[in-house]
């Protein structure tokens, strides 16, 4: 049974809110799979953290990924800020997709909130990683699903840290203060993983921003440059026609993307203590402000 809210315009809230992330979502998958040539896998990236994430992760999309009418997508997207968007978002789209449905799982079957999160920790990196990182992705390993998981380890569990730094207190301390969020079936359940979402996106970008800085992870790119598996596009041109001075510029300029220090063993260790410091803060904050036992 629904209980009544304790904020009683939090409900019509939602409801607009919901409205308007619908029309988000139809906006972006239309421009996504018939106007913009980046990798299949991102449409679906950014078609899911706009479900869970509205018109800000719509207006995101517009500002950092759609190819605009006077500019190539490959010189769009080449600043650092927007390709660490881009990782931030195939991060969030697999790692929030595991921890929305672990969340709506574990909260039908009446789990207490401690074992809930351990349960959203264990599947959304699962997920994230299995999933979206080394199969989704596996092309850029050479075809190899092994080869694509050892490489995504680690800048995966380093981006899983930081998102549940800022999910875990926001969950938590919500849910603490309106059981009815605690239901799948509530709109408030539906509102609170939106703006969690939206708060370890915020927590995560910084470290993205780092992992495509020191080549650990990988931004955005086109099929124009990267081929359909984003495995490259000379690869996919052998043995076929020769390539045209347009896709020799956009192979260029998604080579220029990739150039950059890369990270020593030291830094790795270093960034992975900060997100593990950030979690352990996350997590400070939730026990303080929330229940963990409800």
């Amino acid at each position: 049974m629904t209980m009544p809210s304790p904020v009683p315009w939090l409900d019509p809230l939602l409801i607009v809110w919901f409205a308007l992330t619908a029309l988000s979502v139809a906006y972006v998958a239309w421009d996504a799979f018939t106007r913009n040539p980046e990798l299949k896998v991102m449409k679906w990236g950014w078609l899911l953290v706009t479900l869970y994430g509205g018109p800000i992760m719509a207006a995101a999309y517009v500002l950092s990924c759609q190819e605009p009418a006077t500019q190539r997508h490959e010189d769009f997207v080449r600043p650092l800020w927007k390709q660490a968007f881009g990782s931030s978002i195939h991060c969030i789209a697999g790692d929030a997709t595991g921890i929305i449905v672990a969340a709506a799982i574990t909260t039908a079957l009446g789990l207490p909130m401690w074992q809930d999160v351990i349960a959203e920790y264990v599947f959304g990196f699962g997920f994230g990683l299995l999933i979206f990182q080394a199969l989704f992705m596996r092309d850029m390993a050479g075809g190899s699903y092994w080869e694509a998981l050892r490489a995504s380890f680690i800048p995966e569990w380093l981006s899983m840290n930081a998102v549940m730094a800022g999910m875990i207190p926001t969950m938590v301390v919500l849910m603490s203060r309106d059981m009815a969020a605690m239901h799948a079936s509530s709109l408030r359940f539906w509102g609170v993983m939106s703006l969690a979402t939206l708060v370890g996106f915020a927590v995560a970008y910084p470290v993205n921003l780092w992992l495509v800085g020191v080549r650990l992870k990988h931004g955005m790119g086109t099929v124009r440059a990267l081929g359909h598996g984003g495995h490259g596009m000379a690869a996919e041109k052998a043995g076929t026609a020769p390539m045209s001075g347009m896709e020799h510029k956009a192979i260029a300029g998604m080579a220029s993307i990739a150039e950059g220090p890369s990270a020593t063993p030291a830094q790795i260790v270093a960034m992975t203590v900060l997100t593990l410091l950030a979690l352990s803060a996350g997590i400070i904050v939730a026990t303080i402000g929330g229940r963990w036992t409800m």
